[in-house]
């Protein structure tokens, strides 16, 4: 496994706190119940009007949440639409491919979600009966999620490459110049632009985000505007981006944002995924700092838990190793046998571990570890783990983490904009058959 497959999952619980998994209202007793009906044919497969209502249900709390005025109701409703079409499309690719999240991995990330709340695994189901939520279906939401998010890592972010020279560029880059010592606050309006459009297509789309630019001219609430008009996936959440380094930005965005002052929108900036329509939130000045991180050089035994190991047998599989290395077991050696990670030929090594490297699990158990102290059975998303604290030291990363957070901006802006590439690709090859106007 090594560190980097020790790296903290993504949070899944912001479906939970935004509503998106909506239980389906009982009707009352006696009364005419409407019949699901087809809102879309997506390839082989099917949009339900009550996929569709639950949805709507979701944006419009969400929506409330955030204080955002929701558009007009047919309007909401197709740019939801959408969105479910590109969420079938997905699934339908990572069915199709055999991309699936076993029952024990799914129980393992509902574990981490009521941690997180934190709350028992009984308190979290009684939560979600007591919100309206069937908590079968929020197991199928969270499995879904799931599958996306290794979709993409599948199919975009592993397939994003950042050379050295790159990350020298890029710092050079920002040492000379002023502009990228700025992070931005950002809202941002989409419209998208599909692959291979004509020319009255791409007149169409400028179209589209012109009316978008006018109504936020006229004083229309930019939130608003972006849950009507905007493709990207955030337009429920007011289309806000959350603090993103000058550097992370495209040069161009970069340009247009350095002179303007909080509150000011940009005009149609267009890029090759479609026009886009940017409002500073905030900005703020990074600061360069002697960054001092104490770090652990550590080993590790993992036993993980899968189909074929149950959580009950790999349990007792560590606490016998614990109890080897109790009466004089050499730890290499253990470690190169039955270590069921990627570090287990280096004899669980897994080097120098700074903060925020391993999941939480981990780091906490190991921070508390004596230099050569070895704990007990340590439980993680990945399995247990037995862990030896080899030695500790405070380091003066900053070079490292410059280069790191460079890397990470690289990463991140070709990522972000390969994505929406591929996910316009997809799209646009799926058989789509509209029923919304019949329903």
């Amino acid at each position: 496994m090594g560190t980097k497959f020790l790296l903290r999952p993504p949070v899944l619980l912001a479906m939970l706190t935004a509503g998106i998994a909506v239980a389906q209202q009982p009707a009352h007793p006696g009364s005419i119940q409407t019949i699901d009906r087809i809102v879309a044919i997506v390839n082989e497969n099917v949009v339900t009007r009550r996929e569709l209502d639950e949805m709507l249900r979701a944006a419009l709390k969400q929506l409330q949440k955030q204080g955002v005025q929701p558009p007009e109701p047919m309007v909401l409703e197709k740019q939801l639409l959408e969105r479910l079409i590109l969420n079938r499309v997905q699934l339908q690719l990572a069915k199709e491919t055999g991309l699936t999240v076993s029952d024990t991995e799914l129980d393992q990330t509902l574990r981490r979600i009521a941690q997180e709340n934190k709350m028992s695994l009984p308190e979290f189901y009684r939560t979600l009966e007591q919100d309206g939520v069937s908590f079968n279906k929020f197991r199928g939401e969270i499995r879904d999620e799931i599958i996306l998010v290794r979709l993409k890592e599948r199919e975009v972010n592993n397939r994003i490459n950042v050379t050295e020279g790159e990350v020298d560029n890029f710092l050079h880059i920002q040492e000379t110049s002023t502009d990228n010592n700025y992070e931005y606050r950002l809202a941002h309006i989409l419209v998208q632009l599909p692959e291979q459009a004509d020319a009255l297509k791409n007149q169409a789309m400028r179209q589209r985000a012109e009316t978008a630019l006018a109504q936020v001219r006229k004083g229309a609430e930019f939130g608003q505007v972006a849950a009507e008009f905007s493709d990207a996936a955030d337009a429920m959440a007011g289309g806000v981006l959350e603090w993103r380094p000058a550097a992370q930005l495209t040069k161009k965005f970069a340009e247009i944002l350095a002179p303007m002052k909080p509150g000011e929108v940009t005009p149609i900036i267009q890029s090759a995924n479609g026009f886009h329509i940017l409002k500073l939130l905030d900005r703020r000045d990074q600061k360069d700092a002697i960054t001092m991180v104490d770090q652990t050089h550590a080993r590790h035994i993992l036993i993980k838990i899968n189909e074929l190991t149950s959580e009950s047998d790999a349990r007792r599989r560590i606490t016998d190793l614990k109890e080897r290395l109790d009466n004089g077991g050499n730890f290499e050696e253990l470690a190169r046998l039955h270590s069921e990670d990627a570090s287990a030929s280096a004899g669980g090594d897994l080097g120098w571990v700074s903060p925020g490297d391993t999941v939480p699990e981990f780091e906490q158990a190991m921070n508390r570890l004596k230099a050569g102290e070895i704990s007990g059975p340590v439980q993680s998303p990945f399995g247990w783990h037995l862990i030896q604290a080899m030695e500790h030291r405070s380091q003066d990363m900053s070079k490292e983490r410059q280069r790191q957070s460079a890397r990470q901006a690289i990463r991140a802006r070709k990522a972000d904009a390969a994505f929406q590439e591929w996910l316009q690709r997809l799209r646009d090859r799926a058989y789509v058959e509209y029923r919304l106007e019949e329903s």
